[in-house]
């Protein structure tokens, strides 16, 4: 799937700043996107979802994030994704998006993460 495509498939969600799980997890299983896990460095290393790069919420700068394909911000259970995805988009950032059930939702649907 394209960039424009992966996107349209974002737009047409219920909620067009957040990223459902399946879509999600596709995404990663195909590389469409870059996941950036917000949390802090000690909180990422206890297990993050697979690929996830850390970009922590207290040093967060959207300019930092990668812009050759869509990002979806993720945290423990949505709140600082929420607050990094407002700053994201403050800065004009259209191709970021959120996974508001964070790590916690993500494990619980039964996905994998990765421990440091």
């Amino acid at each position: 799937m394209s960039l424009f495509g992966f996107l349209s498939k974002l737009k047409s969600s219920t909620s067009p700043s957040a990223i459902e799980h399946e879509l999600l997890e596709e995404a990663c299983r195909k590389g469409e996107c870059h996941v950036i896990d917000v949390r802090e460095i000690h909180e990422y290393a206890a297990g993050h979802i697979p690929g996830a790069k850390n970009h922590p919420l207290s040093s967060f700068d959207p300019a930092k994030l990668p812009t050759d394909k869509p990002v979806v911000l993720v945290c423990q259970a949505g709140a600082r994704s929420t607050r990094a995805l407002q700053a994201a988009h403050a800065a004009g950032r259209e191709d970021v998006v959120h996974y508001p059930p964070g790590t916690g939702g993500w494990k619980a649907r039964g996905g994998a993460v990765h421990k440091l």
